[in-house]
């Protein structure tokens, strides 16, 4: 049986002077309480006392992980859709695939360029270099009906924002993750992915280290923000008002390149 086996290795580590190490885990903490974000608050502030208000105050090593739409809010980019006036393109598109014409023409103001328009979906790029579908714009629980949410102007600046604030009010190191969801290609259902990283590295480099069989790894790069943002999420879905977490536990690389090594070049893009 396996259990006799695992007890009977481990009873040969004991005698050979051998203790196996702890196994690694991270926890989850999802922060809750938070009033309405409106332009102008101060976020880092808000998640500060919140986290401390439930007795989970942040730590020193912890990474923060922050949902884009309350970040957004707090930056001001709320846009009112009554104010918007579709363009003849918008509204073809909107009226074939029964779409609000105003948010479709609100993704093409905010895109760089379309990447795919076609069977209801849009896909474009953004500014920022991310693609995605509708240049992230989102008119769910963005505070009224006729009110949508853009992405921020700068997320890794956002992150940094609150990096700092957290720093000055607790002292504590602690790393940032704006997160937003996408969907993915050649995958079914969408995820949290980090659109704006600060304090820590956004891609683990494993190249040049060796497999226990002593191959050397060449291609293995692993998009550690990316799957911070999505095991967050876990805890920071769209229904429960709780729009940031705490990943505890998780052993990042500190440092200051932001989202960008998460973005594709396009000339390394396969599927433009």
């Amino acid at each position: 049986m396996l259990e006799d086996t695992l007890r009977g290795r481990a009873a040969e580590g004991k005698r050979g002077g051998y203790n196996p190490p702890m196994p690694p885990f991270v926890t989850l903490i999802g922060i809750a309480g938070l009033p309405e974000a409106r332009a102008g608050d101060d976020l880092g502030t808000m998640l500060v006392q919140a986290a401390a208000a439930q007795g989970t105050p942040i730590a020193p090593g912890d990474v923060l992980v922050v949902t884009q739409k309350v970040v957004s809010k707090a930056e001001g980019r709320v846009i009112d859709l009554r104010t918007v006036r579709p363009s003849d393109l918008a509204e073809r598109f909107a009226a074939a695939w029964e779409k609000d014409a105003r948010v479709v023409e609100t993704a093409l103001r905010e895109a760089s360029r379309v990447v795919r328009m076609e069977g209801g979906v849009l896909i474009t790029e953004t500014r920022h270099g991310f693609r995605c579908a509708n240049s992230g714009v989102d008119a769910s629980n963005a505070g009224g009906a006729d009110l949508a949410v853009l992405l921020p102007l700068d997320p890794d600046a956002s992150a940094q924002g609150i990096r700092e604030r957290v720093r000055e009010l607790t002292r504590a190191e602690a790393a940032v993750v704006i997160s937003d969801t996408f969907g993915r290609p050649w995958r079914e259902g969408a995820e949290n992915v980090a659109i704006g990283v600060a304090g820590m590295e956004a891609v683990l480099d494993y190249r040049g280290q060796y497999d226990d069989d002593g191959r050397e790894l060449r291609s293995t790069t692993i998009a550690v923000a990316d799957e911070i943002a999505a095991a967050a999420e876990l805890v920071t879905n769209k229904l429960t008002r709780t729009p940031a977490a705490i990943v505890r536990g998780y052993p990042y690389q500190p440092g200051e390149s932001g989202a960008a090594p998460l973005v594709r070049a396009r000339e390394k893009d396969l599927f433009p």
